[in-house]
């Protein structure tokens, strides 16, 4: 990068509108890709409606819900486990989109985003948004599909949870960006994929109510509480029904802004994990 760029990429000599030019090229790009990978799609709707229509079915009689806020009434375990089942679609989204960072390092692809004048950590923010834009999409369908199955939250509760789906989606694909930094090669991403995904959905509010992991395992229930999955879910659960509950809200925004500045760090090839021998990829 000459010193022209990198005097540019500092901050000082871009307007708004190259700016919004680097954003929607991105977006664009990646609804592209996704557009392509129509299986992608399909594989994030399968995996929580499987959840839904075989393993809520299957629960529905033996495991109870009690009147918990959000709720003000008795609700079936399938209403319980939705909003953790969106949740989960945001985390696979996240770390496939991770998934395909990894591989553009590998291919060569990243050098033509990392070396742009823009600022980096305006790069790799518009790679999140696009992420999250993305994992929207598919948290809609899937509640398409669920209101055939009864699952259906207040009309408002379609608008109010946008907020909480996209903070979601940052918080998510932020970390899946950070765990893309460390990972050097494609083929060891699945392993971590598995090791991240799996402990963060089941060691959450994602299928059952803290209170009741409390009484059975009150180490699991403080595992839980550690968990920023179960935040996110929370967050969405009670912004399914117009409501905030705050401190997941807190919790989610600290993750988010955690997790984003760890992941800028860490593709800086000056100071992060990255560096200009290991990637070839970047530069």
């Amino acid at each position: 990068m000459s010193t022209e760029l990198r005097s540019k990429a500092e901050g000082s000599g871009f307007a708004l509108r190259d700016y919004a030019v680097c954003l929607s090229g991105i977006v664009w790009r990646e609804g592209l890709r996704f557009l392509h990978q129509r299986e992608r799609f399909i594989s994030a709707l399968v995996r929580p409606l499987v959840w839904l229509f075989v393993f809520a079915a299957g629960f529905r009689q033996v495991l109870g819900v009690a009147i918990i806020p959000p709720y003000e009434v008795y609700v079936l375990y399938e209403e319980y486990i939705t909003p953790g089942l969106i949740v989960m679609i945001q985390l696979f989204n996240g770390m496939q989109s991770s998934l395909s960072m990894v591989y553009d390092r590998e291919m060569g692809n990243m050098r033509t985003l990392l070396v742009s004048p823009l600022p980096r950590w305006y790069l790799l923010s518009s790679k999140l948004v696009a992420s999250t834009a993305v994992s929207l999409l598919q948290v809609y369908a899937y509640l398409a599909v669920a209101w055939f199955w009864d699952i259906r939250p207040p009309p408002i509760g379609y608008l109010t949870v946008l907020p909480a789906l996209i903070l979601g989606g940052l918080m998510l694909g932020a970390l899946g960006m950070l765990i893309s930094s460390v990972v050097k090669q494609l083929e060891n991403f699945a392993g971590v994929m598995n090791f991240v995904i799996f402990p963060m959905f089941f060691a959450s509010s994602a299928l059952y109510p803290l209170w009741q992991v409390q009484q059975s395992s009150p180490l699991l229930a403080y595992v839980c509480e550690l968990n920023p999955f179960t935040y996110a879910v929370e967050l969405t659960r009670f912004a399914l029904y117009a409501k905030i509950n705050w401190s997941a809200l807190a919790v989610v925004v600290g993750c988010t802004i955690a997790f984003m500045v760890a992941a800028v760090v860490a593709y800086d090839p000056a100071r992060g994990l990255i560096s200009r021998r290991g990637t070839g990829g970047e530069t």
